[in-house]
Parts: structure tokens; sequence; C-alpha cells
């Protein structure tokens, strides 16, 4: 099994979930778009993600696709599983499930039921009981999905008190702050060091999560290379290059990430790549308009000019 754990760098690629137009699971995609991500060099993977549709999904064909996706990639990479969940069963059930295939991992986000610090912390306290000493597994805080504001205070008590918790997935928004702080506690000698991978939306903030010390990105976007390019060219010290390559694909980042559509961009965008067979998102989801596609196209064709300059 491929390493996850605190010295985790690089990019996590939160992928589709490929359906076929009528809405059944595409597994010849799937193995399709595995080894687009591969091709690209991403360091690993993150599937069943909220951008995955993962509550779409029925617990059988959730098993299917992890089981699709890690027989594919056959080891090379770390393949990460989003395992949030109503309830603890099911939580345990797709953990031992995922884990048994060969998953570097699960992912967990608090539900929106818990509000004040205490239930957030306390909440955390059963996951890990739950997932047991043995699964590596990464605190994801998003609170614009999930409506659960979690401050700096509680995130650094929920990983002092989790030393099976390897990674903060950060996609608070805004959150470079929140960023610093927690890198502030392990400078002090408050907290372990652990892995940063940020999400927001297309890395729209890649640059500038790595200067405030992320390890890199765990989020989507139908052009993962610019992701792993702004990675290695800071990783390299070479910093400007990084806001260079990045600005080039930031008005296409910007535009997938609408709140609405935005999935059906990155779908859209994937299909027009050839990485999937349809850009069907499934129901209920949104449809893009001619006027969209139109807007896209433009976007494609001026992202393009901008990397011919930066040749």
């Amino acid at each position: 099994m491929s390493k996850f754990n605190e010295t985790t760098r690089g990019v996590y690629l939160i992928t589709v979930t490929p359906f076929k137009d009528d809405g059944a699971l595409d597994l010849a995609s799937t193995d399709r778009m595995v080894d687009f991500c591969l091709e690209q060099g991403v360091d690993g993977l993150t599937i069943l993600g909220i951008m995955g549709e993962a509550p779409k999904l029925t617990a059988e064909e959730s098993r299917t696709f992890v089981r699709q996706v890690l027989n594919r990639v056959n080891g090379r990479i770390p393949i990460v599983v989003g395992a949030s969940a109503p309830g603890f069963a099911s939580m345990s059930e797709l953990t031992k499930s995922v884990m048994d295939l060969g998953a570097a991992g699960v992912m967990v986000a608090p539900p929106p039921s818990v509000r004040t610090d205490d239930q957030i912390c306390a909440y955390f306290d059963m996951v890990n009981e739950t997932l047991g000493p043995d699964v590596p597994w990464c605190l994801q805080d998003h609170p614009g999905a999930t409506t659960v504001q979690m401050s700096t205070a509680v995130v650094l008590r929920i990983l002092r008190n989790s030393p099976r918790c390897v990674m903060l997935k950060h996609e608070d928004w805004p959150g470079l702050a929140k960023l610093s702080a927690v890198r502030a506690a392990t400078a002090k000698g408050e907290l372990r060091r652990i892995s940063i991978l940020t999400g927001n939306g297309g890395g729209l903030f890649l640059p500038e999560e790595l200067v405030r010390g992320a390890d890199g990105a765990m989020t989507g976007f139908a052009y993962p290379e610019m992701m792993v390019e702004v990675c290695k060219a800071y990783f390299a010290g070479e910093v400007e290059r990084a806001f260079d390559l990045y600005d080039a694909y930031l008005p296409l980042a910007k535009y997938e990430q609408q709140a609405g559509p935005g999935l059906a961009v990155r779908k859209y965008i994937l299909a027009r790549r050839g990485v999937i067979a349809s850009d069907a998102v499934r129901k209920p989801g949104p449809k893009l308009s001619a006027l969209d596609i139109a807007d896209i196209e433009r976007l494609i064709a001026r992202q393009e000019r901008k990397l011919r300059a930066l040749a």
C-alpha cells in the first residue's frame, strides 16, 4: 500500500465519478480517468468526495467504484476515500471495506448537525474510536459544504486528540490565517507536524497557500497538470514561475468553481479532453446551456494562448 502520512505532499486530485448518459456508473471511463491522472503526475487520488457525487451513490456502487480505481492504480499512488457519513455504523462499514481493498486512508468531515465547539470535538472523538488505531485519516475542514465552522482552536484540539489524523484538508475560505496558525502551532511545539493539503476549489489560492506552508493541494480541476506544475515549481524554488503558471489557468479555474454549474463545467471539459465518455451529472444535478459552453470554449482558447506564451 502506498504511504499516506504526516509527510504527504504534492497533489491529491479529487476525482469526478464518471457516469454514462443514463446515469449508470461508467467503469471504462473510470479506468481512462485514472490513467489520465497518472499521466498528469498527480501524487495521489481522493475519491468519493463532495464533487465526486458520493451522496448519489448506493453503498454497493461506492464499493464498486473504489474497487475499480484501486485495481487500476495498482498501488502506484495512494488512494484516499471519503468516508463521511450520517452515522458511525456506515462510516465503519465503508472504512473497513475500502481499507481491505487497499485504500491508503479515509477523509472525514463534520456533519451539519454539530454546531458548538464541544459538539464538534466530541464528534471527532467518536471518529477516532470508530476508525481505530490502524486507519490514517484526513480531517476535512470545508464549511462552505458542511456549514460547520471550525475555529483554529477547534482544529488544533481535534488534531491533538487524534493520533491517526495525519492530514488537514484545509478549505476554509478565507482561511490563510488559519493555515498559518496551524503551522505556527507546530513551530512552537504545541502540535506535531501534520500534512496540510489545501482544497479551495481548483486551487484558487494555491500559490498563496504554498507560501503559508501548505504541502500541496487536495482538490479537483479539469486541468490537474496546473496544480502539479505549480507545486513542482514552488518546491523547486521557482516561486515566480509557480505564480505565472497559476495565473494562466485562473480564469477557467474561477469559472469552474461556480456554486451551481461547477461540476457540470468540470465534467464537460474532461469529456472534451477525452478523459470520460459522457459529461453526465447524476440527478439531481446541473446542465450547461449553449451560452455556458461558449464561455468555457472562450476561456480554454485564452488559456491555451497564455500557456504558449509561457512555454
